[in-house]
């Protein structure tokens, strides 16, 4: 491969899933290092005083300030647009940072926006707290009933905001009536897509106009370092978030940059194999739990609208106990391999109790709405051999008294 080759749409949008995952995005500079250089500045040098101005003026291309561009964080966001399908991506800090960016860059005083229930406790925090603040209202909805969708649209609606699967209930959004939707209304459609990554499931396929990921998650997938990004059209990158993250500053670290752009070489891997492992994790619990909600599951009540969006339903799904919170913190802390932990998307499993963890902060009356009990689990299946997963799992359910 030329050392600019993985930059060329023309020739990276002819790349399979797996090359572009590989190669995509890649820059080698003069030396031809065969892993991507990692360019820790936070300025740049030039040759004369008129390329400076040339470059700020956005009349010629290049460098100019790391919290603008920097060439570790261009090429992950390269190969993430690439992989999304998306004409391209702006990396942030965080996953929280990539969907504050999304929603706030294109939100003002008076605007309306349309917004899944079902989510994880700091996107409602924002929906919820935050937008208000700032004069712009929300209408949560139960993301699973479409006719919800057309029902709270009001003339000032400008976004609606959903995640699919949704953390931790697993609802999932019908996504080609939804998108839909909001382009018969003018209404910009932003997808939160960390529980399946474009691996698994691309949401701008079914009309999405936005999509935002936590990349810590299956991104980076190893437990390292925080990252986010969002993808979208060019035209509205330019003109609706870059203006705000260039003034914001809600921006990556080369290094982080780095770790998850190697992070994206084995992502396909790693997601299918995880998706495996958790189908036979789930199929086990299935008969020892009151309920559980997996949507690579027969019984989960949208298992067929979940297998036509997803080529396989990821690592992450959850489950209820009957003893509420007191049982399911038996169970926890009876498990010897699998750690308890509030993360997911790692390589490793882990599990967690939302109410009193990923969802404190929302209250008890906003978690009953929502669907998450006292009961909940959450689990993130790794990469283990499930059947050592298994064995941990009944030893921690008889613990349990289950």
């Amino acid at each position: 491969m030329k050392k600019t080759t993985g930059q060329n749409r023309e020739i990276t949008r002819h790349w399979r899933p797996a090359t572009q995952a590989v190669r995509g995005g890649t820059w080698r500079s003069e030396h031809g290092e065969t892993s991507e250089a990692l360019f820790l500045s936070s300025g740049f040098t030039y040759d004369d005083a008129e390329t400076v101005a040339a470059r700020f003026a956005g009349e010629q291309d290049g460098m100019t300030y790391s919290r603008l561009q920097n060439p570790t964080v261009q090429m992950l966001e390269e190969r993430i647009a690439l992989m999304e399908g998306a004409e391209a991506c702006r990396a942030q800090a965080t996953g929280m940072a990539a969907i504050t960016t999304a929603l706030l860059c294109q939100l003002q005083m008076g605007d309306h926006v349309v917004a899944a229930r079902a989510a994880f406790g700091s996107c409602r925090w924002l929906t919820d707290n935050l937008l208000p603040k700032w004069g712009i209202s929300t209408t949560t909805i139960d993301s699973r009933d479409n006719d919800a969708w057309k029902a709270a649209i009001q003339p000032n609606t400008k976004v609606f905001f959903f995640e699919t699967p949704a953390n931790p209930t697993m609802d999932i959004v019908d996504m080609a009536y939804v998108c839909g939707l909001a382009k018969e209304h003018g209404i910009t459609t932003v997808v939160d897509n960390a529980f399946a990554t474009s691996v698994l499931q691309r949401p701008m396929d079914f009309g999405a106009d936005v999509v935002a990921y936590s990349a810590t998650k299956l991104m980076d997938g190893q437990g390292r370092v925080l990252a986010g990004a969002v993808c979208g059209s060019q035209k509205w990158m330019d003109e609706v978030l870059l203006p705000f993250q260039r003034n914001t500053g809600p921006n990556l670290s080369p290094f982080n940059a780095w770790v998850v752009h190697k992070g994206l070489e084995t992502l396909e891997l790693r997601a299918v194999r995880q998706s495996e492992n958790a189908l036979a994790v789930g199929k086990f619990l299935e008969s020892r739990v009151p309920h559980i909600m997996h949507p690579g599951l027969e019984s989960h009540p949208q298992h067929a609208l979940a297998m036509q969006q997803m080529k396989a339903c990821g690592p992450i799904f959850a489950f209820e106990v009957d003893g509420g919170r007191k049982q399911a913190h038996a169970l926890l802390n009876g498990l010897q391999l699998i750690d308890i932990s509030n993360n997911i998307g790692d390589a490793r499993s882990l599990m967690c109790h939302p109410a009193s963890s990923t969802h404190h902060g929302m209250g008890p009356e906003a978690r009953e709405a929502m669907g998450v009990g006292e009961g909940m689990i959450r689990i993130n299946v790794g990469l283990e051999d499930p059947a050592d997963l298994i064995e941990d799992l009944d030893q921690a359910l008889k613990a349990a008294g289950l």
